[in-house]
């Protein structure tokens, strides 16, 4: 069926901490390339988000802080939404589920279920914990999974082995508020008959969309082949959408049944906010002309192929999903993320620590994205790819390109003039390229398609190896405008065909090649996708801009620093109960006197050139001054803020030269037990030179 226009949405993750990069691997990356690729092709699509803030661990959260779960999900979803806009992620909304709106939605959708008679009314025994008098949710109830034998499973998953589960199915339950064993109590609630829907799905999934990625498709089968069970749409708690109906006191709506309604509401928030953008939030969702597509992680099949369409199809007036593209999980060096021990690359920290390498995470994570099969994210990797593809192979051809351009033709396009067999083959290529790409992306193959654009950089690069401009300039600089021509032509192409995958880098490169935009997007930031595949992008005469780099060579240092990071992290895991690390080995104080340990006055502390680690500080030392580098940058975001401040530091140090500075001594810092690095400064003044004694 061809379709008028997309509603895209990503699973809505929970408020209760910030994104990792398994949630970019996994749901947003390969969601923003597919909806900057609809958008470039000029179809109209509509990208939605939001955050998930009715989940039990927003309650885990807030009883753990003593703070409301108002507070708790304040704080997250403006983190989350932050970090997804410095990142590219270009949502048309991101909204919340304890908006007003969302509230009235989902309450809508209840009721509508209620009256036409669709939901199953049922009293039931539930686990109870007698010591802090409530009810307990799924979330709230740990013990042993009885398919892996993983003792911390909650009462809903074990993410040991991703297997949904039902509080009773657990061994040895314990209350997560109280630590005690529950008991059984009787409750009344609400519950979604899935059976009844279960010959419809097994038809609809099954025999109607064989086209579903291979985990997705056979995760559905397996769920009909058990068969379908009721499921309840309400729980016991004092945080969500409460129940809209009498008598329904402490019960609100299941979180299960509350967050994919969420992509709803906050479509309706959009429109009302940008209609003449938009329109009708019903064209989105209630017009059978519309493609609904479900980016989400593999823990999310059931909910958005059987849960959810079962609602929409009790409701009656909605389209169903036509795809739901889920990837597998991404592992961090060799090992879970976990956000409980604090295990994961955590994606505002990575803004903060490498503010201009969003495109190298973007690539990283799209070239070893998770789509078959669980993989790793490893900081060498991420090292390597940068350097070894990103800098030698993409932003080498262009570096080259438009540093020959400006050597012999002043930085002006040159004219092409008759083309022979290579010039001919790389301007095919180009076509050639455009088309496997489109396929790859049209099919959710966005590893393949990215891989194609890159092959695109190498046919460039060996381009250029073969026809030799450097070598023709001394006998034919006819030719050599030629060849640079095509060159060029080809980098205008690649700016569109990275787009969707590596759009900082895609606009840096724009700007360097003074690309005027063209077609139907000629009033935005970026070419239209028919523009791909022309050979004409670049006018002859066109003034370019500046060489620059493209992509920047990633130090081991920078590596070595995330590296270490995550170590502390895992030591810290393992001695969490310890306070201070152990006193290091005896030393004598004729040792101790070796040191000259001065005061100083900082004059001025900035970032070291071309690293994300170093402080470059300069000392008023009493002494005429000195530098020193320190690598605390990651500690203290604005370091023209310690300008005054007073410091120790070792004075009798050999001079040791990093990225080029001569660091001359170290300033003395406290390693919290964290792994932070907090520098020592002196409250009460002291004469500069002042000896530590």
């Amino acid at each position: 069926m061809l379709f008028k226009r997309s509603t895209v949405t990503t699973a809505l993750p929970y408020a209760n901490g910030p994104i990792h990069v398994g949630h970019l691997a996994g749901v947003y990356v390969p969601a923003d390339i597919y909806v900057r690729y609809l958008r470039l092709k000029s179809e109209e699509v509509v990208f939605i988000g939001g955050s998930d803030e009715h989940g039990v661990p927003i309650t885990i959260k807030a009883r753990a802080e003593g703070l409301a779960p108002q507070d708790i999900v304040n704080r997250y979803h403006e983190i989350i939404k932050k970090s997804f806009e410095d990142f590219g992620i270009s949502f048309d909304v991101y909204s919340r589920t304890s908006s007003e709106i969302h509230h009235k939605i989902a309450s809508d959708f209840f009721k509508k279920l209620y009256d036409k008679g669709e939901f199953i009314e049922q009293t039931s025994e539930q686990y109870y914990d007698t010591e802090a008098g409530q009810f307990l949710a799924d979330r709230y109830i740990t013990g042993e999974c009885p398919h892996c034998g993983n003792k911390q499973a909650y009462g809903d998953q074990c993410e040991a082995c991703g297997t949904s589960l039902n509080p009773t199915d657990l061994i040895n339950p314990k209350s997560a508020i109280s630590g005690s064993e529950p008991v059984m109590k009787e409750t009344k609630h609400w519950y979604l008959p899935l059976d009844k829907y279960e010959a419809w799905l097994r038809e609809w999934i099954l025999d109607t969309h064989k086209e579903w990625k291979t985990n997705v498709y056979g995760q559905c089968k397996s769920w009909l082949d058990m068969g379908l069970q009721p499921r309840a749409v309400s729980r016991d708690l004092d945080w969500g959408v409460p129940v809209p109906l009498p008598n329904a006191e402490g019960k609100v709506l299941y979180v299960w049944f509350d967050a994919p309604i969420g992509y709803i509401s906050n479509t309706v928030e959009l429109c009302q906010n940008q209609p003449e953008k938009f329109g009708n939030w019903e064209k989105w969702w209630k017009d059978e002309e519309t493609r609904l597509i479900h980016f989400i992680g593999k823990d999310n099949i059931v909910f958005h192929c059987i849960v959810f369409p079962s609602m929409l199809q009790a409701e009656g007036t909605y389209i169903l999903p036509d795809n739901v593209p889920a990837n597998e999980f991404l592992n961090l060096e060799g090992d879970k993320i976990s956000t409980s021990r604090n295990r994961a690359v955590w994606l505002h920290e990575y803004l903060e620590e490498m503010p201009d390498k969003q495109d190298v995470l973007r690539y990283v994570l799209t070239a070893n994205a998770p789509e078959t099969k669980d993989n790793d994210f490893t900081w060498k990797d991420f090292q390597l790819r940068n350097n070894s593809e990103l800098v030698a192979i993409y932003g080498n051809f262009v570096n080259r390109t438009l540093v020959l351009t400006q050597k012999y033709f002043d930085g002006k396009v040159p004219e092409l003039q008759s083309l022979k067999e290579n010039d001919s083959e790389v301007l095919n290529e180009i076509t050639n390229q455009k088309s496997k790409i489109e396929n790859l992306i049209d099919t959710f193959h966005f590893r393949d398609a990215l891989r194609e654009a890159m092959n695109l950089a190498r046919t460039g690069n060996k381009y250029l190896a073969d026809t030799e401009p450097w070598k023709l300039a001394k006998t034919d600089m006819a030719r050599v405008g030629t060849i640079l021509n095509v060159a060029l032509q080809l980098c205008a192409n690649l700016s569109i065909a990275f787009e969707p995958f590596l759009p900082f880098s895609s606009e840096k490169l724009r700007k360097m090649i003074n690309l005027m935009f063209t077609g139907e997007n000629s009033d935005s930031k970026q070419l239209a996708w028919a523009d791909f595949g022309r050979s004409n992008l670049l006018e002859t005469g066109r003034q370019l801009g500046t060489p620059e780099l493209l992509f920047e060579k990633i130090e081991d240092e920078v590596i070595d620093f995330q590296i270490n990071k995550l170590a502390k992290t895992k030591a810290a895991n393992a001695t969490v109960a310890q306070v201070a690390k152990p006193v290091k080995e005896m030393v004598t104080f004729e040792d101790f006197q070796k040191l000259d340990i001065r005061v100083g006055t900082v004059v001025e502390c900035t970032k070291a050139p071309k690293t994300d680690k170093l402080l470059q500080f300069k000392i008023d030392d009493g002494m005429g001054g000195r530098t020193i580098l320190s690598g605390i940058a990651a500690y203290y975001p604005e370091p023209e803020k310690l300008a005054g401040a007073q410091v120790c530091f070792i004075a009798n140090f050999a001079p040791r030269k990093l990225r080029g500075i001569n660091s001359e001594g170290m300033l003395l810092s406290a390693e919290t037990t964290d792994g932070k690095l907090i520098l020592m400064q002196i409250k009460e003044e002291i004469q500069n030179g002042s000896a530590v004694v």
